[in-house]
């Protein structure tokens, strides 16, 4: 690779970040080979019978792509076994003898802009192959030929990022949104308890809630000053690195916000400041009386029952419930045989269940 191919080969290991992908590459190739139109396409990484194409230059043929079958057919020449590495000539891929050419199924119709061209086949180690093709309505030079086989390892480790950067995505995709389900969220501090990162849910819960805010300078901020003193007091305690287990703390019971602090594991971190601890937020996006409501609606529940029922789940005991609801503990013990009959628990933890694994954890 020459000295001055420096640019194009940075736009091609920036070109994953880009939307059309790997635009600049292509019009920077364009240009550097004198080309009419040039050609990235390569396997979808969800669909192995699909192909991503992209070009810059003058328009190629919609059926360009059948030049490179996926896999060997009935019909498909020796000739389109292209292998990888060697950089063919775009007679050697569409035999010019217009008899041979009617022998072939599905043959492209060549373009006039696309007289000649140069392809390459490049696959990167877990399998997806790409096709790179340069094209010019005059013959390409032996140098030309040299400089596109000079990019096939280039491409074939941009590839392989790419294809690491999607599949990632997709995992977190999915996981993401299995944990919004459960109303999940999560955020990383720094010493002096300011965000560091967070997620999409994190946020919303901080929205909605009354009792904890983001604050001057990025900083989490509870509204109590006994709970504020609580959490800065277990950052503290992680940034020095004696802070051994995960601390749960209630923020609010209504809508029910919950917290779990924990030590920051991962200092692997590129981020300009140095996370410390991580905060797991679970929240619920309805009011107690939307639950209670709700419960009603789903049990047969009465409203004093319902009421009681989303109080110990809570994780108040009924003792401990029927304090916070004004209620004798005699009465609440008397509501909740009720309970247990019409949601079909035997006892408080399997209506802890019951009630958390119901549709009212998607509500």
């Amino acid at each position: 690779m020459r000295l001055n191919d420096s640019d194009l080969l940075s736009s091609l290991h920036e070109g994953m970040f880009e939307q059309p992908l790997w635009q600049s590459f292509l019009e920077k190739l364009l240009r550097r080979t004198e080309s009419t139109a040039t050609s990235l396409i390569f396997h979808s990484i969800n669909d192995e019978n699909a192909i991503v194409r992209l070009h810059a230059g003058k328009a190629l043929p919609d059926d360009f792509p059948l030049l490179f079958p996926v896999k060997s057919e009935p019909g498909i020449q020796p000739r389109q076994q292209m292998r990888e590495g060697r950089v063919y000539s775009l007679t050697e891929l569409i035999d010019p003898d217009p008899a041979l050419r009617r022998v072939i199924r599905n043959e492209p119709t060549a373009a006039p802009h696309m007289r000649y061209g140069r392809c390459v086949r490049i696959t990167e180690p877990s399998g997806i192959t790409g096709w790179l093709s340069i094209f010019a309505d005059e013959e390409f030079s032996a140098a030309t030929s040299a400089r596109l086989l000079t990019l096939v390892p280039h491409v074939r480790i941009a590839l392989r990022g790419f294809v690491a950067l999607e599949r990632e995505r997709f995992r977190s995709a999915v996981t993401a949104r299995a944990i919004q389900r459960l109303n999940f969220g999560w955020m990383t501090l720094d010493a002096q308890c300011r965000i560091v990162d967070h997620d999409e849910q994190a946020e919303r819960l901080l929205e909605r809630s009354d009792r904890l805010k983001r604050g001057r300078y990025n900083r989490l901020t509870p509204t109590s000053p006994d709970m504020d003193r609580e959490i800065s007091a277990l950052i503290r305690s992680c940034a020095r690195g004696e802070q051994e287990r995960p601390k749960a703390i209630n923020i609010q019971r209504d809508p029910w916000l919950d917290m779990l602090v924990a030590p920051f594991q991962d200092r692997s971190t590129s981020s300009g400041t140095a996370p410390v601890a991580i905060i797991y937020l679970r929240g619920d996006s309805q009011s107690n009386t939307d639950r209670h409501e709700q419960l009603v609606d789903l049990f047969g529940l009465l409203p004093s029952e319902a009421r009681l029922a989303w109080t110990m789940a809570q994780g108040l005991s009924i003792s401990e419930a029927a304090q916070e609801l004004g209620l004798s503990v005699e009465t609440a013990r008397n509501y909740s045989k009720k309970i247990y009959a019409k949601t079909g628990s035997r006892g408080q933890a399997e209506l802890v269940r019951t009630l958390l694994t119901s549709v009212l954890a998607l509500a």
